[in-house]
């Protein structure tokens, strides 16, 4: 009876946090970059029921095996890429493969995030909802057009899908484009190489490197959507309604044994 309501209360622990990353997944559904994220599950220790001396897990598969329940190990990032949406803000940019677009905080660290909205501030530079940086890489023009105070307008602002910043100018009464600098983009070595903290931002793990993404262009006046399917999320949150409900009727019940055998005692 005690390894049923060890794995009663294992299982809607377990449960509990699949609850957790379905309600903030439904949460951000309409966060711009979001992705969704989904809880592993692992089994705990199985033993067999032929026991002959110690405890052991059996090496015959037709074995009769005693579980111990399974509880939830780490929430799993899916950076599957969202739709991308037309809104034509030359300050919006999604990013059409894999990466990251690189920002650096107000106190000076490198963060990575997904989404594209950006604004320009007021000192000309391209920031993000929460004023964080986008980092662009400056070409020998581009610095000098900087340091002599030529910043970003939402007129004068021209990315193409390779990331190249370009800057209209007006030089005598004519339009002309300088190379800027560049917009690179990041991906980091293995799937769950990040670690979120918060606002949509992300940072790498100890010993992970950031290198620049092949293959990815950058989509001017459009934004990714999030990838969290709605009607998936309401599924799952379903089944782990259940599986919640049912170990809580097991312990209902255990409950109920436990007094009936305490009661026979007293007798």
């Amino acid at each position: 009876m005690i390894r049923a309501l060890w794995n009663s209360r294992s299982a809607m622990n377990a449960q509990q946090e699949k609850l957790d990353s379905i309600s903030n997944n439904i949460a951000n559904v309409n966060t711009v970059g979001y992705k969704r994220e989904d809880v592993s599950f692992q089994d705990l220790v199985y033993e067999t029921l032929n026991r002959k001396g110690y405890p052991n897990n059996g090496n015959d598969p037709n074995e009769p095996l005693n579980g111990s329940g399974v509880r939830a190990t780490e929430w799993i990032r899916d950076n599957s890429q969202g739709v991308l949406k037309e809104t034509g803000a030359k300050t919006d940019f999604a990013i059409d493969g894999e990466g990251f677009f690189r920002v650096t905080l107000p106190d000076g660290r490198k963060a990575y995030e997904r989404s594209g909205s950006f604004n320009i501030d007021s000192n000309g530079d391209i920031v993000d909802k929460s004023g964080n940086r986008l980092d662009i890489e400056f070409t020998e023009e581009g610095a000098e057009l900087f340091n002599s105070g030529t910043n970003f307008s939402e007129n004068n602002l021209i990315v193409n899908k390779d990331g190249e910043v370009f800057v209209n100018i007006q030089d005598n009464g004519q339009d002309r484009s300088i190379p800027y600098g560049k917009i690179n983009i990041y991906a980091p070595i293995g799937q769950n190489s990040l670690s979120s903290i918060g606002e949509n931002l992300y940072v790498p793990n100890p010993g992970v490197q950031m290198n620049e993404a092949l293959d990815t262009d950058i989509m001017q006046g459009f934004l990714e959507e999030s990838n969290v399917d709605v009607a998936k999320e309401l599924t799952d949150m379903i089944v782990a309604q259940r599986s919640f409900e049912l170990g809580s009727r097991g312990l209902k019940t255990a409950d109920e044994m436990w007094g009936l055998i305490n009661s026979m005692k007293g007798r």
